[in-house]
């Protein structure tokens, strides 16, 4: 057993370290550290119990969220439960013409003495039936930039819904250390999928240039294609997204939503990220999680510090407080 063992040893020294590459990488020579390797994709689950120093951002479009939704009591504790699980949601779909529908939603979410606030867009479409972009937020994980919320400008009509921009700093790291990035909050047109990802390439570059020095932009929402269909957006230099190849829809056959982000810039990405199957996580039918969304929440997580370590200083935002 000894000499059989004694001979086994070198492969399975490499199949460890094959493994081991596969989901780390080392992380420089001054000061040795080792951090998930950015290329991990989402996997459809529950969402685990967050480590300390992340930051969990998450988009849901939360299909026709207004007041008939909310008068559906379990949908709507549903929603609630799920916006508790993270530090920040980007929200598509928002209906409801109501100028305190949010507001009454966040308080519900706040049962407790919890502490989320939000960000709510205009009221975007060509058609009668116009959606709003929202983002709710953990006050006490993140500091919002509120002179940093602006809807992209499309002099050339080229999105039905631009984009929501919203700036955020993470707590839990001294504030000069802190992460500090850009949200832009994007749901396509179905019906325009391939000439509106051909537009956010240009989007992704205007929202990094747009004056305030933030280099970590994350893209996020129902973008209603997968991975394999990005077009010029898929050709952004280093792109990259978290879900591939997992299902995002509720009936379990489509993917549509996705976060994505520049893997050279933002490198506080942790490698971790999923799918929230509501299905299993609230003990629900499939009938009944279509009453919550036809879309499930996905979700990445960050570090809370600047470069992803302790001792790196923050670049600040131009206009930044």
């Amino acid at each position: 057993m000894t000499r059989l063992f004694v001979k086994l040893f070198p492969f399975i020294a490499m199949a460890g370290a094959y493994f081991f590459l596969q989901k780390y990488e080392v992380a420089g020579l001054n000061g040795i550290g080792i951090k998930p390797r950015a290329d991990q994709t989402a996997v459809k689950g529950t969402v685990p119990v967050r480590p300390g120093d992340t930051l969990r951002i998450a988009s849901f479009n939360i299909q026709v969220f207004g007041e008939s939704k909310a008068a559906d009591p379990k949908a709507i504790d549903i929603i609630a439960r799920i916006i508790r699980k993270f530090d920040i949601v980007a929200i598509q779909e928002v209906r409801d013409r109501s100028p305190d529908f949010m507001a009454r939603f966040v308080a519900l979410v706040n049962t407790g003495g919890l502490q989320y606030d939000f960000v709510l867009g205009p009221r975007l479409g060509r058609t009668d039936s116009k959606e709003q972009y929202a983002y709710i937020f953990d006050q006490s994980r993140v500091e919002i930039d509120r002179s940093s919320v602006y809807t992209v400008r499309d002099p050339d009509d080229l999105l039905h819904r631009e984009p929501l921009v919203t700036g955020f700093r993470a707590r839990g790291a001294p504030p000069n250390e802190a992460f500090t990035f850009s949200l832009a909050n994007i749901h396509t047109d179905p019906d325009e999928v391939d000439s509106e990802l051909n537009a956010l390439d240009d989007v992704f570059r205007a929202v990094r240039n747009d004056g305030r020095g933030e280099d970590d932009i994350i893209l996020l929402g129902d973008l209603n294609a997968d991975e394999g269909h990005l077009g010029q957006l898929g050709q952004v230099p280093n792109i990259t997204y978290v879900v591939s190849g997992v299902p995002t829809n509720t009936r379990g056959d489509k993917t549509y939503d996705n976060i994505l982000f520049d893997r050279n810039a933002t490198t506080e990405y942790l490698g971790q990220a999923g799918v929230l199957d509501v299905m299993r996580e609230f003990n629900l039918t499939q009938d009944q999680a279509l009453k919550v969304s036809d879309h499930l929440p996905i979700w990445a997580e960050f570090s809370v510090y600047e470069g992803g370590r302790p001792g790196t200083v923050a670049a600040r935002p131009a206009g930044a407080r």
